[in-house]
């Protein structure tokens, strides 16, 4: 049996988003549960459209989420370099190999002379094929001009581990450019030169590289290599599933999600299953679980929706999941500049409130900044309140005014705080929607928060009264 060795193989072109992320774990996963390799191979082989600090960004984003590759080009490994700006020579030996085989020739034409030619092809309304310009005779390539690839058109059947039994037809090859005239390979060569020198296993990759197939086939042949298994996933489409998830859908790069607060737990279990299950009703993996489940015979053929609020959902399962320990240790930048004067024994009883809530860390200033500070009175929150806007200003501050005598008695223990807010309901003859909701926009400045007893117990009796005289004074 061959070794499994899969390879992630982004271009520098831009930072790593959620599409790119998937075909990295699908790989890395394939390697881990055979006890295969990782590769990190850095396609940069487009010097114009070359981001500064990509690489970089790659690669911490691949280690941010725990996706350890064994060879690459910060590690090294027995077929560097792993950067393909770095293997320059090692194409221009596998192109002398197409030359002497008669299977590469110079491009003898201009810029301006291949627009001509698709101009001709539109104007006849015929598909544009460079092999058909093809010249009789050619000269030796120095370099200066492009280096096209000989192709012998033919039809093809093969098979991809996730889209099944494929076929072309001739119509699809065509001569295209193994070496730009600035030295540098077009990826179509590039990745079929070092996919074999890595002794790659299987290659994944996006549908849109799935028209291009039948000509990565036809230099296989040229070359005499066996194809790796060819594994096509498919796109990772918008919130509304019609169209490939883009900037303009609120894509963010990874490190965007890890500096925002999500687990790396739950990007990996979200990201896993966009376009894959394991057939059960399962909604939360770890790591672990996925490296025994996975397999590309689950993997689905069409596109799968991305939805932040899965994301959400699965990250604050897992927030919730976490012992306090845990939860403060993961919190500590993400208080809100309010909480610098707390100790620790008061931000924990924050937490203990605010982690059923929490979706993320980077709610917690928000969700928590009334614990640290006395915010200023909001009116809206009352005329905006569905049952408060109901009632008279007089009416609102003798209710309330029922609560701060009732609380003032209080000794502030929370089970002292709900048999006070239940006779509060008795006295007042009002629903829990009136009564406590006008108490918790009165002590937090928010329509929502924790147990709004405990919330009291948190806030203490001083901090309280002091919030409610402040809102009553607004009456």
């Amino acid at each position: 049996m061959t070794d499994v060795r899969t390879r992630f193989a982004p271009s520098p072109t831009g930072y790593l988003h959620v599409g790119g992320i998937r075909t990295a774990l699908f790989g890395w996963l394939l390697a881990r549960q055979a006890n295969g390799t990782f590769i990190l191979r850095l396609e940069d082989t487009d010097q114009q459209r070359e981001v500064k600090e990509a690489k970089d960004h790659i690669i911490r984003s691949l280690l941010a989420l725990g996706l350890d590759y064994d060879e690459g080009p910060d590690k090294g490994g027995p077929y560097a370099p792993y950067i393909q700006s770095e293997r320059l020579e090692i194409y221009k030996t596998w192109a002398n190999k197409l030359i002497a085989s008669g299977r590469a020739y110079a491009d003898p034409y201009t810029a301006e002379q291949v627009k001509t030619f698709r101009e001709e092809s539109a104007a006849n309304k015929l598909p544009f094929l460079y092999r058909n310009y093809r010249p009789d005779q050619t000269t030796p390539w120095d370099g200066s001009t492009p280096l096209r690839f000989k192709s012998d058109p033919k039809a093809y059947e093969w098979q991809d581990a996730v889209m099944g039994d494929m076929k072309s037809g001739p119509e699809t090859i065509d001569d295209f450019v193994l070496i730009k005239s600035d030295g540098f390979p077009t990826y179509n060569f590039a990745h079929i030169v070092d996919d074999s020198e890595m002794k790659i296993s299987h290659i994944l990759r996006g549908q849109e590289f799935l028209p291009s197939v039948p000509n990565y086939l036809n230099l296989y042949e040229a070359l005499g290599l066996q194809p790796p298994v060819l594994t096509t996933l498919p796109p990772v489409l918008g919130p509304d599933g019609k169209k490939k998830l883009s900037k303009r859908d609120g894509a963010r790069d990874v490190l965007d999600y890890i500096r925002s607060g999500y687990l790396a737990e739950a990007l990996i279990s979200f990201i896993a299953t966009l376009g894959w299950n394991d057939g059960s009703q399962q909604e939360i993996f770890t790591k672990s679980e996925l490296i025994q489940k996975f397999s590309l015979d689950r993997v689905g053929r069409s596109g799968a929706q991305f939805d932040e609020r899965r994301l959400n959902w699965i990250n604050g399962n897992l927030i919730r999941d976490m012992s306090l320990d845990e939860l403060y240790k993961a919190c500590l930048d993400y208080w809100p500049t309010e909480a610098d004067g707390y100790g620790e024994a008061y931000k924990r009883s924050v937490l203990t409130l605010v982690q059923e809530r929490l979706k993320y860390f980077g709610e917690l200033a928000e969700l928590s900044r009334f614990f640290f500070v006395d915010l200023p009175v909001n009116p809206d929150l009352i005329s905006h309140h569905k049952q408060l806007a109901k009632l008279t200003k007089p009416d609102l501050k003798d209710l309330l005014s029922q609560a701060r005598d009732a609380l003032q008695h209080s000794n502030f223990e929370t089970s002292d705080l709900t048999d006070c807010l239940n006779s509060l309901l008795a006295q007042t003859g009002q629903k829990p929607a009136v009564l406590f909701s006008l108490i918790r926009i009165a002590t937090t400045q928010s329509p929502a928060s924790p147990s709004l007893a405990e919330s009291l117990n948190v806030l203490g009796k001083e901090k309280v009264l002091k919030r409610i005289d402040q809102q009553l004074d607004c009456f």
